[in-house]
C-alpha cells in the first residue's frame, strides 16, 4: 500500500472515525484505525463495542489530491497515528506499508516509521440487510438529536433510559428521552417510506453521530436490523448497537389539563435562570423557585452560604391560578436551550406535579416535561 494525499482532508476523516475508537477496549486491535486503499479511494474504519464508523475518501475528490501507487490495507494505533498526522510539517502526506506491517509516514522533511497490524485481523462490521429503511434530511436528524439526547439518563441502573426511544408509525417519527426527572419528546412527519420500527438508540451513540455529520450532508439513510442501526451518508457509515428491553410508556406521563399557563421569550427566561443558578449552584440544594401571580412573576435563588437573588421576570402573558413551584435550574436551562430563540408556553398543574414546556407557535410536535422539587 502506498498513497499520497492532502493532510487536512485526511485528518478530518481520521477525527471522524476516532469518535468510535476507545483506549479501554478489551480487544487490542480496536484501539487502531483500519485503512483500506483501493483504486477508488481510501476507507477508514474505527470501532468499539457500541459504535463503528466507516468513512470514504474518494480519489475523484479534487481537494484530497490523492495519488495511489499501490493498493492494500493496514491497521495503525489510532491515537498515536492521528497525533503524528496533526503535527506533520507539510500539506501532503505519504503513507507506505513496508515489511513486517510497518508504515513509513513522510511529509516534507519529516519521516516516521510506525508499527502496524494485519488488517485481516480486524473484526468485520455488521452486515445490515434490512427492509426497514428510511431517509431523513441530515439537519432534521441533527435537530431531533439535539432536542432529545440531553434528557437521557446518565445512570446505568436502568440501561434502557440511557437511550432515545424512536418509534416510526404511519409516516410519523417520534423520538423521546427521559431520565425519570424530565422528558423531551419530538414528533416529525416523514414524506416517504412505509417502514415501521420501535427501537432505542444509546444517547452516547447519537451524540457522536451528531458530531460526525457535516453541513454538506443532505440526506441520511437509516437502516435497522435485530440489534444494530446504520446511519449512512454518501461518504460515511455509522453503526450503533441498539439497547435491549422495553422502553416505558411515556405518553401517560404527559398531562392534558392544567391550572396555570404562562408564556415566555426563551432567551430572556434562560438568562434569568442562569443568573439565579449562580447562587443555587454554590449551595447544598440546587433549587430555584418561581412565584406566579396574575400581576407579577418572580424568580428566587437562594444559598444560605452565599446569599440570595430575586428577579421580576418579563413574560408575555399569564393565566390561571397563582402558584409557587421549585425546580432544578440545570434541567430548565437544558430544556430552554433545546428550544432556541422562540417563545414557549409553560403549563402547570400544581407545585408537586410535573409541568410542560412547548413552543407557543407549533404545539404538539415538541414537548418537554420537568418534575418539580418538593420543598417543605
Amino acid at each position: 500500500m502506498k498513497v499520497t494525499l492532502n493532510r487536512t482532508e485526511f485528518m478530518q476523516e481520521l477525527q471522524t472515525v476516532q469518535r468510535a475508537i476507545s483506549s479501554k477496549t478489551t480487544i487490542p486491535i480496536l484501539t487502531g484505525v483500519k485503512l483500506v486503499l483501493t483504486d477508488k479511494g481510501l476507507t477508514l474504519t474505527g470501532s468499539n463495542a457500541d459504535i463503528s464508523i466507516e468513512t470514504f475518501l474518494s480519489v475523484e475528490k479534487e481537494k484530497v489530491q490523492m495519488k495511489i501507487e499501490q493498493t492494500g490495507a493496514i491497521v495503525l494505533q489510532a491515537r498515536f497515528f492521528s497525533e503524528i498526522i496533526r503535527r506533520l510539517p507539510d500539506n501532503t502526506v505519504t503513507l507506505e506499508v513496508i515489511e513486517n506491517n510497518q508504515v513509513a509516514i513522510t511529509s516534507g522533511k519529516a519521516n516516521f516509521t510506525v508499527n502496524g497490524l494485519d488488517a485481516d485481523s480486524y473484526p468485520h462490521l455488521p452486515v445490515v440487510e434490512s427492509q426497514d429503511r428510511i431517509e431523513v434530511p441530515a439537519h432534521i436528524l441533527n435537530k431531533i438529536v439535539n432536542e432529545t439526547v440531553f434528557a437521557v439518563s446518565q445512570h446505568e441502573s436502568r440501561p434502557i433510559l440511557t437511550g432515545v426511544h424512536f418509534v416510526l408509525e404511519n409516516k410519523k417519527l417520534l423520538a423521546v428521552a427521559t431520565d425519570s426527572h424530565r422528558l423531551s419528546q419530538r414528533v416529525i412527519p416523514l414524506e416517504s417510506g412505509d417502514a415501521n420500527f420501535n427501537i432505542v438508540i444509546p444517547g452516547k451513540s447519537l451524540t457522536e453521530l451528531s458530531r460526525s455529520l457535516t453541513d454538506e450532508e443532505e440526506a441520511i439513510q437509516i437502516s435497522i436490523m435485530d440489534n444494530q442501526v446504520l446511519f449512512q451518508t454518501k461518504t460515511m457509515k455509522f453503526y450503533s448497537r441498539l439497547l435491549e428491553g422495553t422502553y416505558p410508556d411515556t405518553n401517560r406521563l404527559i398531562p392534558s389539563s392544567f391550572n396555570t399557563e404562562i408564556e415566555f421569550s426563551v432567551p430572556e427566561l434562560l438568562s434569568a435562570i442562569e443568573r439565579a443558578s449562580l447562587l443555587s449552584h454554590e449551595g447544598r440544594n440546587n433549587i430555584v423557585r418561581l412565584s406566579i401571580n396574575e400581576d407579577s412573576v418572580i424568580l428566587y435563588g437562594n444559598s444560605p452560604e452565599i446569599g440570595k437573588v430575586e428577579e421580576d421576570l418579563s413574560y408575555e402573558q399569564v393565566s390561571g391560578e397563582p402558584l409557587e413551584i421549585s425546580f432544578n435550574p440545570d434541567y430548565m436551562k437544558a430544556a430552554l436551550r433545546a428550544f432556541g430563540d422562540t417563545s414557549i408556553t409553560i403549563r402547570f398543574i400544581s407545585a408537586i406535579r410535573p409541568f410542560t414546556l412547548e413552543p407557543t407557535e407549533s404545539q404538539g410536535s415538541f414537548i418537554q416535561l420537568i418534575t418539580p422539587v418538593r420543598t417543605n
